[in-house]
């Protein structure tokens, strides 16, 4: 049998494969910005934009032992 995976290694290899997902989620998000496919105001990308940047900060906090309080999901309406 071959070695256990190191708490590191564990690590290295879940975070890479979240982190990934997430630009791409972030990638497909900037496609809803074609304003021939989409109608969209200004009010609704400052409320997408502040959720994520939202998120971002309690993800940071837990990685800094800071308590963080849990979200809700998103939505526009």
């Amino acid at each position: 049998m071959g070695a256990e995976e190191t708490k590191r290694e564990k690590f290295v290899r879940i975070v890479e494969a979240r982190t990934n997902k997430i630009i791409d989620m972030i990638q497909l998000l900037g496609n809803c910005s074609n304003a021939s496919a989409y109608e969209y105001t200004s009010v609704d990308i400052d409320k997408i934009f502040s959720a994520i940047e939202n998120e971002l900060k309690e993800a940071r906090k837990k990685f800094n032992k800071i308590e963080s309080k849990k979200s809700t999901r998103f939505t526009l309406e």
